[in-house]
């Protein structure tokens, strides 16, 4: 069993979702003995933006491209192997101005690659990467769970469906910006999820 976590907070040290998505991780592990752990920090370690080298690679064949074009792929390249490679997904996942964050776009757009985690079909697209469990957990200020304003959930539920994953798991803690007791309160709302979850 591997286990992929990806932290996308700003924050390098004390992010909430970092702390959920390590006690999410924590318990899947003694859940799961002998299974492996990558994480990948995408404050300390940022997925490239895509830019107009990406895009052209993208559409480029790779005998074609050139030097600068080569190894802005390979970047994409390795987040989509990362992925590949994991049984189950962790993120941490912020919310940032009713949105996920730039650090998360920036990984979302490097992984989904046509021809390789999904394909377009004469009936719609269709993704290439199931199988997969993904966990996400959602800190926020305020308190948006099974609203429409719940920005972050809807987009990425629909983004790893669109690559194939539908096996997608919210743990939430809201209301982080209300005062410390209502953080704290959030954080053991989380704990219990998790162990709802993972058992």
């Amino acid at each position: 069993m591997k286990i992929l976590q990806i932290n996308s907070s700003a924050r390098t040290e004390g992010a909430a979702s970092t702390r959920i998505a390590d006690s999410l991780v924590a318990r899947l592990m003694d859940r799961q003995p002998g299974a492996t752990l990558e994480v990948r920090d995408l404050a300390k370690e940022p997925a490239a933006q895509l830019d107009d080298v990406a895009v052209t690679a993208r559409m480029t064949p790779p005998e074609a491209r050139t030097p600068w074009q080569a190894a802005r792929a390979a970047q994409d390249d390795a987040l989509i192997q990362q992925l590949l490679c994991a049984d189950i997904v962790v993120i941490g996942a912020p919310m940032y101005n009713f949105n996920i964050s730039a650090h998360l776009k920036n990984w979302i757009d490097g992984i989904v690659k046509p021809g390789v985690t999904f394909r377009y079909t004469e009936t719609g697209p269709v993704g290439l990467i199931g199988g997969k469990t993904v966990y996400i957990a959602l800190t926020r200020g305020g308190f948006y769970r099974d609203t429409p304003a719940d920005t972050p959930a809807h987009h990425l539920k629909h983004v790893f469906a669109f690559l194939g994953i539908t096996d997608v798991h919210f743990v939430y803690a809201e209301g982080m910006a209300r005062g410390p007791d209502v953080a704290a309160k959030a954080f053991r709302d989380a704990d219990d999820q998790i162990i709802q979850l993972v058992a």
